[in-house]
């Protein structure tokens, strides 16, 4: 406490110390399993409906909200109507003791503190929730086990909550507990693993036209979430070899540079040597940047160039680059070559805000996640500015679009706003900007610009060029007569 003796003031030392120390926390690190997290309140301002789940809970974040009380009962008979199909009297009983066994790893899953539920109370949540989203799935994969007044099913409405509400940073289960569920309640209808059941249930939900086939998509490994899973399928063909989580060791990186050095000398001082000989060095170099997650020093180049945007896709359409539809697996890998932007088909729908801009948080909030769907976002924005950019793509079969065009093209604008991003597209705007720059497409986008722009402005030039052709040819004639 602080005492007043005239002008002086004393303070209690001891008193202040101790409740200073109180506020520090015991444990300064955040778990390494810490994968769910809040939304940061700077991303959160851009769109608050983006991360708020509309009916469902999912998890201890969001649980008791007074708005989806509602919809628990839903979940309850869900979970009913689970153990009602299994033989065994002790299912539930079983199914608490497993996810009880994990309790302590499931909390550190979360980020935010969620200390007010003791561990009966969380084991509780991740039952119910769990069960919900599994009956949930197998549901909607083998249709025979609907009910006639399915209070899911029945309504499309609910689905569509679902969908927005199952793919929220802020509303996931940790994918262990799922795992765990499901494996205990198999039944002899389940041909499929659950990963197999998630992706087709997100089928419709993701940006990308396509998901990867089945295969490539039962080995993806180590998935933490719903959100993780969809960030997952996204790059799951990707060309860049890096993973998310890397070592940066500074012997390993003086390893890799002395093989990029070794290559340099090779190709520049020892023509004689065999092509394959140069070729193996940088292959063994690039081989280590990957496994490691070490840039190599075209890449460091390239950073210390600084960014580079692609102009608009109107822009880009006036000097002469042609849009083709991509045929890569991932809705990534974006290419240019001899003036052709090569793009992956991918859709614009009622929730694609919300998959984008929890995929970017998740990006944002994880320690050893790339900025892969935030680039690709940055991308995006580069390209479409207006309805009329939208249009194009969509002529050119890149975009299906489910929304007004002017909707549409305002939903890129902002989407990376406030993120930390290393650019993973800065190469191909350079190749890009390079070729706009030349001479011919300079001068194709001024024509286009200012004299092909509408159709009465092309009208205008084509009767200009016509009358000054007529003149120049009654000028020839005058001459000869």
């Amino acid at each position: 406490m602080a005492v007043n003796e005239g002008d002086s003031v004393e303070i209690d030392i001891d008193h202040l110390v101790s409740s200073i120390e109180k506020m520090m926390p015991h444990d300064l690190l955040i778990s390494s399993k810490c994968c769910i997290f809040k939304t940061p309140s700077i991303l959160y301002r851009h769109n608050e409906k983006a991360y708020i789940p509309d009916a469902f809970s999912i998890g201890p974040l969001h649980h008791g909200s007074p708005n989806l009380k509602v919809t628990e009962k839903i979940k309850t008979r869900y979970l009913q109507r689970l153990i009602s199909r299994s033989n065994s009297s002790e299912l539930l009983r079983t199914l608490i003791k497993s996810i009880t066994e994990v309790e302590k790893d499931a909390r550190e899953c979360y980020a935010e503190t969620i200390e007010h539920y003791n561990p009966e109370e969380l084991v509780k949540i991740l039952v119910l929730d769990g069960c919900f989203i599994i009956e949930l799935f197998r549901k909607q994969a083998y249709p025979e086990l609907r009910e006639l007044r399915d209070p899911i099913f029945s309504r499309s409405g609910m689905l569509q909550f679902l969908f927005h509400d199952l793919i929220l940073l802020e509303n996931q289960v940790p994918w262990m507990v799922l795992e765990r569920l499901f494996n205990l309640t198999k039944d002899s209808y389940d041909e499929k693993p659950l990963i197999v059941l998630a992706v087709n249930f997100f089928d419709g939900t993701h940006f990308s036209k396509s998901m990867p086939p089945q295969d490539q998509v039962i080995n993806i490994k180590g998935i933490k979430h719903f959100v993780d899973l969809l960030r997952s399928i996204s790059i799951i063909s990707s060309t860049d070899p890096r993973p998310d989580q890397y070592i940066n060791i500074e012997c390993i990186q003086r390893f890799v540079d002395l093989f990029l050095k070794l290559s340099t000398l090779l190709s520049t001082h020892f023509r004689k040597l065999t092509t394959s000989s140069i070729t193996l060095f940088r292959k063994v170099s690039t081989l280590l940047s990957a496994m490691f997650g070490i840039s190599s020093i075209e890449e460091e180049r390239e950073r210390q160039r600084g960014w580079e945007f692609l102009p608009s896709a109107t822009s880009l359409s006036e000097a002469g680059i042609k849009f083709k539809r991509g045929t890569s697996k991932t809705v990534l890998e974006v290419k240019f070559n001899n003036g052709i932007l090569e793009i992956p088909p991918f859709e614009i729908h009622d929730i694609t805000e919300t998959v984008f801009r929890n995929l970017i948080s998740y990006e944002q909030c994880h320690f050893f996640c790339g900025d892969r769907i935030t680039s690709y976002a940055i991308l995006l924005d580069s390209l479409i500015n207006t309805a009329k950019d939208i249009d194009i793509l969509c002529k050119n079969e890149i975009i299906d679009n489910w929304l007004n065009p002017e909707d549409a093209a305002q939903l890129f604008n902002k989407l990376y706003l406030d993120t930390c991003v290393a650019y993973q597209y800065n190469s191909l705007c350079r190749q890009v900007n390079s070729f706009c720059r030349r001479r011919w497409p300079r001068w194709r986008a001024v024509l286009a610009h200012n004299y092909f722009n509408t159709p009465w402005a092309f009208i205008s030039t084509l009767a200009a060029f016509i009358l000054l052709v007529l003149t120049l040819l009654q000028t020839v004639y005058t001459m000869k007569n």
